[in-house]
Order: C-alpha cells, then sequence, then structure tokens
C-alpha cells in the first residue's frame, strides 16, 4: 500500500517492508525469509518497476524478521545492504547474535535456529550515527540490538522506526526482546526531541499525524 506519495509498504512479509521510490528504489528491511517473491511482485505489479531499481536495502537491525530476505534481494538486484556498523558482524555470521536475558530469551535461543535462520548477508555499508543514506538521516538507538537505528526522511518528515516502538492502532508500546531496557528508553528520549508527522514501524501500522507529539507524550509516561 501507498502510505504517503513515493513511500510505500509490501504487506505480508511478516516485518514491515517499505519502499521509498524516488529515482531508484530503497528498501527498509526485508521482512522474514521466504518473501523475497512478494516484495518482487509488488515492485514489478504496483511500482511498475524492475528488481534493479533497488540500489539500497536498508537494515534497521539484525533480527530475522527484518533481514530474512536481505541475502536473496541483494543477489537479484544489485543492491548494497546498509547496517549499522554495532550490528554488521550479526547479519554477515561472523558472530553469534545476543538474545535477551530470561525466559524469553532461552526459548528465542532454542527456536531461532530452527525455524528463524536468514543466509547471512555482507553489508557494504557499515552506518554510524548521523550518517545519511539514500537520503535518510541515520539515528543510532541501541537497547533493542546494539546497532538497531531509525531513518528520519526530512522530505516527508517520516521516522522509520524499526523495533524501537510499534503501533497498533491504540497503543504505542516498545519493542519486544530488547537486549537493554535502559538504553531503549535513552532511544526513546532521542526520537522524542525530533519533529516528525509519520511514524511508520517495525511491526504494526503507521502512526500519524503528529507522530512526534505522541511519541514524546509516550516517552513522559515511561517509568
Amino acid at each position: 500500500m501507498e502510505i504517503v506519495p513515493g513511500i510505500h509498504q509490501v504487506d505480508g512479509v511478516k516485518g514491515n517492508c517499505f519502499i521509498i521510490v524516488r529515482d531508484d528504489l530503497t528498501l527498509i528491511d526485508t521482512g522474514m525469509p521466504k518473501n523475497s517473491a512478494k516484495i518482487v511482485q509488488y515492485i514489478q505489479d504496483v511500482l511498475k518497476r524492475k528488481p534493479s531499481d533497488i540500489k539500497t536495502i536498508v537494515l534497521t537491525h539484525f533480527h530475522v524478521d527484518h533481514v530474512g530476505d536481505a541475502f536473496d534481494l541483494k543477489k537479484l538486484s544489485g543492491a548494497k545492504v546498509a547496517i549499522h556498523e554495532a550490528d554488521a558482524d550479526y547479519v554477515s555470521g561472523r558472530k553469534t547474535p545476543p538474545v535477551p536475558k530470561g525466559v524469553m530469551g532461552m526459548i528465542f535461543k532454542v527456536l531461532m535456529p530452527l525455524f528463524f535462520r536468514s543466509k547471512p548477508v555482507e553489508p557494504d555499508i557499515k552506518l554510524n550515527d548521523g550518517d545519511t543514506i539514500a537520503g535518510l538521516a541515520t539515528i543510532h538507538t541501541p537497547g533493542h540490538t546494539p546497532g538497531s537505528i531509525c531513518l528520519f526522511d526530512p522530505a516527508s518528515k517520516i521516522l522509520f522506526a524499526g523495533d524501537l516502538l510499534r503501533y497498533d492502532g491504540i497503543n504505542i508500546k516498545t519493542g519486544p526482546l530488547a537486549l537493554d531496557t535502559h538504553e531503549v528508553q535513552q532511544s526513546i528520549n532521542k526520537i522524542a526531541a525530533l519533529d516528525f508527522a509519520i511514524m511508520l514501524p517495525g511491526h504494526g501500522i503507521p502512526l500519524r499525524p503528529d507522530a512526534s507529539v505522541k511519541v514524546r507524550e509516550f516517552a513522559t509516561s515511561l517509568p
């Protein structure tokens, strides 16, 4: 679906995948593995573009529901893959991904290799806070993962929030399986200082209008 002119969301990939349509195409996250055909079909049927028009794939963090199709889409399109440097070795397979503490972390550790395995992909671009990628400002927002990022598009005043926050149509919530809840809160305070009209989370639906006002209200409600 088209969220605003030039920014689309591909449904049904079990993790929000966004496409920015300009002279080239930029993908933000790629959903779970084995969904690349849905993304390609959307590009061809809805956008009337070619997979080779994808020039950049930006990953907001290393979790499989965001990087699952990065390998296949990079191979198909020749696009460059970008991710924050703190998460780069996890998507490339050089390091074993960290898991949250507690029971959920134990479950996650057991199930991940069995059901949620994605092909390692070598990042072409390692991002840092303040970098610009495909016209988007990189905001390092650690806590969910060490290298989690949000991306701000000044042209549309849209914030791509990854899994820092999610919105279900009623409530704003923090993303699940955070590695460091204190860092998450600091990261929320960081984006709450920005001015954005729409927030596009990694899960859930768009938050609009006056998204930054609502995020600031949420930030002040945190303990």
